[in-house]
């Protein structure tokens, strides 16, 4: 007797479905599941077999070997723990085997026969809609999110025994009423944060712009309270909202790393991410074993990441950032497979001058020597600054230079505008921004005459062939914030002073 149904297994973000098979054969007692599951799948065993026991249902005395196909395909955690006990109990004879139609079923089981909620529902929902599976059974804490996804017809269940009962078993009782808790903590408010709140700093402000109308990256430098946290944080209120496939794969990383409130709907306003600096790479990138996790990149995709006090970052840290920010994703190999998470991000470093702090304007309170400040600061490699298009140097605000600068709603209007035109030019393109469009691409769009301040500074090795062409992008956008058709000279010459205004 074989029992079938499905499920949804990640690799990454990328939903595959498979098919849960079952079969009782009169032998001794036994419970084996095979097709490549991990530890904690292959524990599913145990919880099953209580939850039907807490059910009111006798598991089978039989050998029950469940089949989770395709088996090359690596499988890990306890979403299949639903499907493998409607597969065992179809098998059995306990509900109508065809009850349980094409239907999706994810869920973890407790030995209560409670079905608890799970990280990633979001992304595996939508593989099962995309896959032409559009009826999904999931925990009940789990519902709000599945309903995220366009198309799929779901149907949320406390405890094992209430499907069962759906399914025909009008003997499956439930033990427990206590519902079982949402992995997705619930946010509180979060209190806005405007630039009008930030007084003076009408350079790092306009720094600022130029980097939200972009997408550029930025390194800001400076004493400590100069401000450079303060205005880090405003970044994310002057970006305009996620586009609806950003949304869809922003809230779908969410979801996987627990971090989702799926009351809130999706993600509409890019993310910011703040990791300490003694956090570590695979907390940065994404890592674990077995398959790897999403990290902190991958969680500001489409939003803000910001390294406060850069320097302090292990320098692998730091390192492992360079692929990321050129393709836009992190591929994380293991053993068991290859995770593909999306980073696309916005870089924002904040650096003190050295080790002191004090190390600005004549420098007369530093206590730092000079190979001290020039260890400090070559922490942040070479090749890492070449990427970053923006450098710009925070001075402590004096007590005649604070009026009330502009609201964060304001600056932002005029950053929609540059985006707007800048996607206009790169529609049908591939590219959505300015930071992302090919040095090749801009060249060829680019007057001659514009271009001759890259030329001189490459010749004169003050930028490499990299630096050349962010030089270019952040023109371009000096271009979309004024409204022109294209960078003139002074744009160009403007870019340049940006680039290296803080190093």
């Amino acid at each position: 007797m074989i029992g079938r149904t499905r499920s949804v297994v990640l690799l990454g973000l990328a939903g595959h479905v498979i098919e849960v098979e079952a079969h009782l054969a009169a032998s001794l007692p036994a419970f084996t599941i095979v097709g490549l599951p991990d530890a904690s799948l292959g524990e599913a065993r145990d919880r099953v077999r209580a939850a039907t026991s807490s059910s009111g249902l006798s598991w089978p005395a039989r050998r029950v070997t469940v089949n989770l196909s395709p088996a090359s395909l690596p499988k890990s955690g306890s979403v299949t723990d639903l499907a493998i006990a409607v597969a065992a109990l179809a098998a059995a004879q306990e509900i109508p085997h065809g009850a349980p139609g094409d239907a999706i079923h994810l869920g973890e089981l407790g030995l209560d026969g409670r079905v608890r909620p799970l990280r990633g529902v979001l992304p595996m929902v939508a593989a099962a809609v995309a896959a032409g599976f559009p009826d999904v059974v999931v925990p009940l804490g789990n519902v709000d999110e599945a309903r995220l996804v366009a198309g799929a017809r779901v149907r949320g269940v406390a405890t094992l025994a209430e499907l069962l009962r759906h399914y025909g078993n009008d003997t499956a009782v439930p033990t427990s009423t206590i519902p079982a808790r949402s992995v997705a903590p619930v946010q509180g408010p979060v209190r806005a944060m405007d630039l009008s709140e930030v007084r003076g700093q009408a350079d790092v402000r306009w720094a600022l712009e130029v980097a939200a109308a972009g997408g550029h990256h930025l390194l800001m430098t400076g004493p400590p309270g100069a401000g450079k946290t303060m205005l880090a944080e405003r970044l994310p209120g002057i970006l305009p909202n996620l586009s609806e496939a950003d949304a869809v794969i922003a809230t779908s990383v969410h979801s996987l790393a627990g971090s989702l409130d799926p009351v809130g709907g999706l993600l509409r306003r890019p993310p910011f991410e703040a990791p300490h600096h003694s956090a570590s790479a695979a907390a940065i990138v994404g890592g674990g074993s077995l398959i790897a996790r999403p990290g902190a990149i991958s969680r500001a995709h489409g939003g803000v990441l910001f390294l406060d006090e850069a320097p302090e970052f292990s320098a692998r840290v730091l390192q492992t950032l360079r692929q990321p920010l050129e393709s836009g994703e992190i591929v994380l190999h293991r053993a068991h497979g290859a995770a593909r998470y999306p980073a696309r991000f916005q870089l924002v470093l904040a650096a003190n001058p050295c080790p002191c702090g004090r190390f600005y304007g004549a420098g007369a309170g530093c206590v730092c020597s000079p190979l001290e400040r020039r260890r400090y600061l070559g922490r942040l490699s070479g090749p890492l600054l070449d990427r970053v298009d923006l450098q710009i140097a925070v001075l402590p605000a004096t007590r005649g230079d604070q009026p009330e600068g502009e609201r964060s709603a304001t600056v932002a209007e005029r950053v929609t505008t540059a985006r707007e035109r800048a996607a206009a030019r790169l529609a049908h393109t591939g590219w959505a921004a300015n930071a992302q469009v090919s040095g090749s691409w801009l060249r060829e769009r680019t007057a001659k005459e514009a271009c001759r301040p890259v030329w001189i500074a490459l010749d004169r090795g003050l930028v490499s062939a990299r630096g050349a062409d962010r030089t270019l992008r952040v023109a371009w956008t000096l271009a979309d914030l004024d409204g022109s058709s294209g960078p003139g000279r002074d744009h160009v010459e403007q870019a340049l002073l940006l680039r290296r205004s803080g190093a």
